[in-house]
């Protein structure tokens, strides 16, 4: 039995996800430098790279669905993901907010941008599309709300109507 599935995807049942991105050297595929006695290249990590929090605002619609399946849908994303701060919901918009800890923010938004669809079946989201992504890294996201504008916090945790 042959399984297809999208280039780089997961098989089911797996959790954990490995960011990558294009670099600036010359490797593609997240590694640089000479092969090492192993065939594997020097990682982002062995070169002592460190990842960032970036606050994730992530905005979805289409078409009505009954507030209590949205409602159930996106409370099933937060408990297989408990890192969602909130998200806010109508019949046929969402918002989803939280922290992701990525390398710079190319990944962060790789990642985001793949958030709903690769849940999508798991937490029986409604088939809405992205209509809208901020991500911004934790310096900004703080300055803001320091300066009185912006996203305001994350409160009450959790998910709850417009």
């Amino acid at each position: 039995m042959v399984r297809r599935g999208r280039p780089g995807a997961l098989p089911r049942g797996t959790a954990e996800r490995t960011l990558t991105s294009v670099g600036t050297g010359d490797a593609v595929d997240g590694t640089a430098g000479p092969a090492g006695p192993d065939g594997a290249g020097e990682t982002v990590q062995d070169r002592g790279e460190v990842s960032r929090l970036w606050h994730v605002t992530l905005s979805v619609s289409g078409s009505e669905a009954p507030l209590g399946e949205v409602r159930r849908a996106l409370e099933q994303l937060a408990h297989d993901h408990p890192f969602l701060l909130t998200s806010r919901y109508a019949n046929d918009h969402a918002e989803i907010r939280y922290w992701e800890e990525a390398r710079d923010l190319h990944d962060a938004a790789a990642v985001a941008l793949r958030l709903w669809g690769e849940h999508r079946s798991t937490a029986r989201l409604p088939p809405w599309e992205i209509v809208g992504l901020e991500v911004i890294d934790r310096e900004t996201y703080h300055q803001r709300i320091a300066e009185g504008y912006g996203p305001l916090p994350a409160t009450p945790v959790g998910v709850h109507p417009f």
